[in-house]
């Protein structure tokens, strides 16, 4: 017969312990593994691409000027502020004229005694022909007059050459922009002697329209010319700008130049596009503001007019390890994993090449929890990712 416990704390800690084992055993029936995860997913289609591609390009005036003095003179003024626009034909900067009147003046007088003294000369073989034809009539004297008047004609030749020369040297006391654009600062300042050995006094580069110069390999260039012959080749190409501060350019552009030659350091060609460059407005100096700078660099996106059918899925969708890029392909309530080759990104999105078929469905959230060739509970995804979905 056994012994009853009398002792009331021995009681309680026996009743502890069942109560304990009871609570911890598990039920008749009960799974011991988890439910499969929850996952939203995505019906993944085929849409029209643009396809595009970046590459570092450099603005570039169209015309530029570099004023240089083609004379030697004193500076007597500037006339231009600088980094203001000037217009084909304003003046830039004027020379001492008075050296060069005077020698104008020297010039045209010169000219002047040798076309009297042809006129004398053109006379005097007139006279002496008409008295070859009497009895009082020489012929040394025609041949000494003719002889004149053709050493006349030589020297009549000769000033007029150097009143030319002195005309265009008094041109060139005045220096003018020959384009539209914006004049920079100027390297030397009233009151100095110049002459061609100075040097650029001033440069002007004009503003609209500007070039982008820029670089693609070899192999791409072929690849559009073969996929866009149809379409003109690469003059079909539409060109778009990122600014250096991250926002794209309003305007397109388009290319107007292709080299000749390949480069042999970097295997590409030279490309040039041209884009419009407006004014903006102005700035409190009254100045017009553009937004395409000449030797800014920029990035150039080289769009491809033909567009072309690529699944897109959005990037979050997309995992990466050692073995490259992945999905998860979702199918018979089980998840496979699948290798993807991806294209370029469109926002959130992103085009993929090869390893998905149009119409298939893939895990698009709740990534971490799934598990190649593993059951899950898949359901259409709500929310953004969704919405990223049919953009």
């Amino acid at each position: 017969m056994p012994v009853p416990v009398r002792d009331p704390a021995a009681r309680l800690a026996r009743g502890t312990l069942l109560l304990t084992l009871l609570l911890t055993a598990p039920a008749a029936g009960a799974e011991t593994r988890g439910a499969p995860p929850a996952v939203g997913t995505l019906t993944v289609s085929a849409q029209e691409v643009t396809e595009s591609e970046k590459y570092v390009g450099r603005i570039q005036s169209v015309s530029r000027y570099a004023a240089v003095a083609r004379i030697t003179s004193f500076l007597d003024s500037v006339v231009f502020t600088e980094g203001q626009d000037v217009r084909k034909g304003d003046v830039l900067y004027r020379l001492e004229t008075a050296p060069f009147e005077t020698d104008l003046a020297s010039k045209k007088g010169a000219l002047a005694n040798i076309q009297a003294q042809l006129k004398l000369a053109d006379t005097n073989l007139s006279r002496s022909t008409s008295l070859m034809r009497g009895p009082a009539g020489l012929q040394q004297k025609v041949d000494e007059d003719q002889a004149q008047q053709g050493g006349l004609q030589g020297q009549l030749q000769s000033a007029q050459a150097d009143l030319k020369t002195a005309q265009i040297n008094l041109s060139y006391a005045t220096i003018a922009s020959p384009i539209d654009g914006k004049v920079g600062r100027t390297a030397i300042t009233a009151g100095n002697l110049v002459s061609p050995d100075t040097g650029v006094l001033t440069t002007v580069v004009s503003q609209d329209p500007m070039y982008v110069l820029f670089s693609i390999p070899t192999r791409t260039v072929i690849d559009l010319r073969n996929r866009l012959a149809a379409l003109g080749g690469l003059d079909a190409l539409k060109l778009r700008l990122v600014l250096p501060d991250g926002r794209t350019y309003g305007e397109a552009g388009h290319v107007n130049f292709t080299d000749n030659t390949v480069s042999s350091s970097t295997d590409s060609f030279a490309i040039r596009g041209v884009f419009a460059n407006p004014s903006r407005g102005q700035n409190k100096a009254g100045h017009a503001v553009r937004e395409l700078i000449d030797g800014e660099f920029v990035t150039v996106i080289v769009e491809n007019p033909d567009p072309v059918r690529l699944v897109t899925i959005p990037r979050a969708a997309v995992l990466t390890d050692q073995r490259g890029d992945y999905v998860y392909v979702i199918g018979d309530g089980k998840a496979e994993r699948r290798n993807v080759t991806l294209g370029q990104p469109i926002g959130n999105r992103t085009t993929v090449t090869g390893g998905l078929r149009d119409g298939e469905t893939i895990a698009v959230d709740n990534l971490q929890r799934v598990r190649a060739g593993e059951p899950v509970a898949a359901a259409p995804a709500q929310g953004g990712i969704a919405q990223e979905s049919g953009r």
